[in-house]
């Protein structure tokens, strides 16, 4: 994954009143029924959820992509361009790499009504197992408010984990349609997640 795309701040706009019969056709021409099947699903999921609990709701739009997407790294998706997808892209193809897991999550759950201020794409570095090597990776965080620790809704790991117990993880910076936060004590902007990780990003 490329740090110059995540500063580029772009996120798949879907438009917050989505047109089920466009969506149906623009599926079935560029996916075919096996496309429109798993949109159908993901309609069965917006209803499902819509309503329920924020708890419901985020396990359930995890649990939906970490099931239904392959993982697979763009370069063997797209090519050597660091392609974000679509959801309809990543439902249609059924697989994507850290970025279509995290926007398919993102514009699914501001489509069930919570709030784009408390969902951030967070920017990360993993360790690999108990090695200090790591890898660039991007998970999705819901804040209770902007200074709370985030959930993290990740494609690595199927639960959803407060972040401070990912030690795995390292913020390096998070944002959303709304602004970009960095990681680090010195910055002026919040940091990712309140813990003693927090000036090391």
């Amino acid at each position: 994954m490329a740090l110059a795309a995540g500063l580029g701040l772009r996120i798949p706009a879907v438009d917050a009143n989505l047109d089920p019969s466009q969506l149906r056709q623009s599926m079935q021409r560029l996916y075919g029924q096996s496309g429109l099947a798993v949109l159908e699903e993901w309609f069965t999921l917006l209803d499902r959820l819509a309503g329920a609990d924020l708890q419901s709701q985020l396990k359930g739009v995890n649990d939906f992509f970490n099931r239904r997407v392959r993982w697979v790294d763009d370069d063997k998706n797209w090519g050597p361009v660091d392609h974000w997808a679509t959801p309809l892209e990543t439902l249609g193809q059924g697989k994507g790499d850290c970025e279509d897991y995290s926007i398919a999550k993102y514009v699914t759950l501001k489509q069930l009504g919570v709030p784009g201020n408390q969902l951030r794409m967070i920017y990360v570095k993993a360790r690999i197992g108990r090695s200090s090597i790591t890898q660039a990776h991007m998970v999705l965080g819901w804040y209770a408010t902007p200074s709370a620790q985030p959930l993290i809704l990740d494609n690595l790991v199927p639960s959803i984990t407060p972040a401070e117990q990912r030690t795995d993880l390292d913020p390096v910076f998070s944002f959303n349609s709304q602004g970009l936060w960095a990681g680090g004590s010195a910055s002026p902007a919040p940091t990712l997640w309140p813990d003693s990780r927090a000036g090391a990003g």
